[in-house]
């Protein structure tokens, strides 16, 4: 598939991995940063989807996503792992927990441009996952170097998904990410609870990014 991915923020705290390792399947290793795991919460607004090779499927070409992560490695090859994926579209939660195998979820959202940064709001249909937030970048964009924190937040090019005791890697492509520093107010942030996950009590690290075009290949069984 290719798509494109508007206006996005990441907002990254850090984490034990012991309040984590119940949640992620424990085939799956947990990866880590000068001993942290981290977790995060990344609301955008996704345009352009579409099979490579056939058009848009029309009212299902563009619509907001929100995906709380952290992040494992296997076979030295480090990706995303997800918690949930809130989307509006119903076809669109359907295909990826039948084909990807990720825990996607019907939401009531809504994106906004104001005053020059992001007004985002969710709220899942069912359950009690909220978020709303205003969003906007505070620096020029800058490519952060191999080894850095940034870097390794943000540069993983494949998602894992566990079925059935089995293992899936999904390959995703882009370019680098062209991310700014930002600033953020979250007025109703449930996502991580809804997880099972509890807030570090510490700011977030938060970058923005306003577009990066992205392709994603099948899953593939890994183990």
């Amino acid at each position: 598939m290719t798509q494109t991915w508007n206006d996005l923020l990441f907002a990254h705290w850090p984490i034990s991995a012991d309040l984590i390792r119940p949640l992620v399947p424990q085939v799956l290793p947990l990866d880590t940063f000068d001993g942290s795991c981290w977790i995060a919460v990344a609301p955008f607004h996704m345009s352009g989807i579409r099979a490579r090779g056939l058009p848009p499927i029309p009212g299902h070409s563009e619509f907001p996503e929100l995906n709380v992560r952290t992040y494992v490695v296997l076979d030295d090859k480090p990706g995303v792992f997800f918690f949930s994926l809130d989307v509006t579209k119903s076809l669109a939660v359907w295909a990826a927990r039948t084909f990807y195998h990720l825990p996607y979820f019907r939401a009531q959202m809504s994106v906004s441009h104001e005053n020059g940064g992001i007004e985002y709001a969710s709220t899942r249909l069912v359950g009690n996952a909220t978020f709303r937030a205003s969003y906007h970048p505070i620096a020029p964009v800058q490519l952060r170097a191999k080894g850095t924190l940034e870097h390794w937040l943000t540069e993983r090019y494949c998602l894992y998904s566990v079925a059935n005791g089995r293992v899936y890697r999904g390959d995703i492509h882009h370019h680098p990410w062209p991310l700014q520093n930002a600033a953020a107010q979250m007025e109703c942030f449930t996502m991580f609870s809804a997880a099972g996950i509890v807030v570090p009590k510490v700011a977030p690290l938060l970058h923005f990014s306003s577009k990066i075009e992205v392709l994603l290949w099948p899953l593939q069984r890994v183990c």
